[in-house]
């Protein structure tokens, strides 16, 4: 699986999980905070967990970046 529909897909699965869980908290009442809660939560989550699957995407981006580079001038690099 490329990288960056790894990292985006567990992105997403740790938003929902916390959202999941804020569910069960007073903010139900209130939708907009508890996204807005669930948006901050799982930035920090996913700051914390996903740094190696970050770094993979860094270096495929970079990797691709350099190909199209190479490709437009006709070098290598």
């Amino acid at each position: 699986m490329h990288p960056v529909l790894r990292y985006s897909l567990a992105r997403l699965g740790i938003f929902a999980a916390t959202a999941a869980v804020l569910w069960f908290t007073p903010l139900q009442q209130a939708p907009v905070f508890l996204l807005l809660a669930a948006v901050l939560l799982s930035g920090v989550i996913s700051y914390v967990l996903l740094s190696r699957q970050r770094d993979a995407v860094s270096a495929a981006v970079t990797d691709k970046a350099a190909r199209i580079e190479r490709a437009r001038t006709g070098k290598e690099v």
